[in-house]
């Protein structure tokens, strides 16, 4: 399957817009990171200004060759400007007609249904815009230890379709897989 850039695009959820990355985004990005359960979670190496310039810049670089496309997902009013959480789709990621997609919230933000509505956007544009590209199903993955992820992605709309065995580093213990299927492929 060839991958093609997408040219980034910003995408409304509820309060919140969905944006890509930016540069100027590093320093608070780092900040982010320094909450445990964003380590524990997040499986990206982000512990200082420079390594969050590298995962910024390398979300940038998803979108310049279509295989992932990370938004930040921000507050649209309010007095907190910092990003409030991340979803991304990772295409080639899986089997043609398929796509990956993962989320994380940042602590300042969690328990308010930001990753609900920013990974649904994400999904509904995600089955609109590459339909014709075949899309017709997206995975979520996530460590069975890590209840809050399947209770958002039971509200997103992915269902619990399996487990999977442990595959350290990325996961070390048993993983499960969430679907959601396309409107049209239900």
């Amino acid at each position: 399957m060839r991958i093609d850039p997408i040219t980034p695009v910003q995408l409304t959820a509820g309060p919140f817009t969905l944006r890509p990355w930016a540069p100027e985004d590093a320093d608070v990005l780092a900040e982010l990171y320094g909450d445990e359960a964003m380590r524990r979670w997040a499986g990206d190496p982000v512990h200082d200004a420079a390594s969050a310039a590298r995962w910024v810049a390398e979300q940038r670089r998803g979108w310049e060759t279509g295989t992932r496309l990370a938004f930040a997902v921000q507050e649209t009013r309010g007095p907190d400007a910092r990003p409030a959480g991340n979803v991304v789709l990772k295409r080639g990621a899986t089997a043609a007609g398929s796509a990956e997609v993962g989320y994380w919230t940042a602590a300042h933000a969690r328990g308010r249904g930001v990753a609900p509505r920013a990974l649904t956007a994400l999904a509904d544009w995600a089955f609109g815009t590459f339909a014709q590209e075949g899309l017709t199903r997206l995975e979520l993955l996530h460590q069975v230890d890590n209840t809050a992820s399947c209770r958002v992605a039971e509200k997103s709309g992915f269902a619990l379709s399996g487990l999977l065995p442990a595959a350290p580093p990325a996961f070390p213990l048993d993983g499960h897989l969430h679907l959601r299927q396309a409107p049209s492929a239900s």
